[in-house]
């Protein structure tokens, strides 16, 4: 069986109001869960928590999902640091990037899929990473 990493990105298409991208986010998840299990980090917790629910709430709204909430490594973490030096040194814009570079190394680092509508940057910064995305996997 196959373990994906969820992008936040994803989570949020499913939890929101209906959009453009929601149907592809739903059903990306729902073929992710059937093949393995649904990974998330702290990084993509700490985004979540931008929404209008309590913890409690948002766990029992993706509690259906059963996805496993993994830690850090400090490898992971300097992978990350590393790609977004490299992404700095490329022109990159420091705003808001530096999670998205913990959130690829994590797949990467612990061999996660990653399920996201946003690959660009991932596969700029970790070309090894198996990618699901509206590119790769269209309705």
């Amino acid at each position: 069986m196959t373990s994906t990493l969820v992008d936040t990105n994803t989570l949020i298409d499913v939890l929101g109001p209906n959009s453009s991208t929601r149907a592809w986010s739903l059903q990306a998840l729902k073929q992710c869960f059937e093949e393995g299990e649904l990974v998330i980090n702290p990084i993509i917790w700490a985004e979540l928590a931008a929404s209008p629910l309590s913890e409690q709430q948002l766990s029992a709204t993706l509690d259906w999902l059963n996805l496993k909430k993994e830690q850090f490594s400090y490898e992971i973490a300097f992978r990350a640091g590393k790609a977004h030096l490299q992404y700095r040194r490329n022109g990159g814009q420091r705003e808001r990037t530096l999670p998205d570079f913990f959130i690829g190394a994590h797949a990467t680092v612990r061999s996660h899929r990653l399920l996201t509508r946003d690959p660009a940057r991932y596969r700029s910064y970790f070309a090894e990473l198996d990618i699901i995305s509206p590119e790769t996997h269209p309705l």
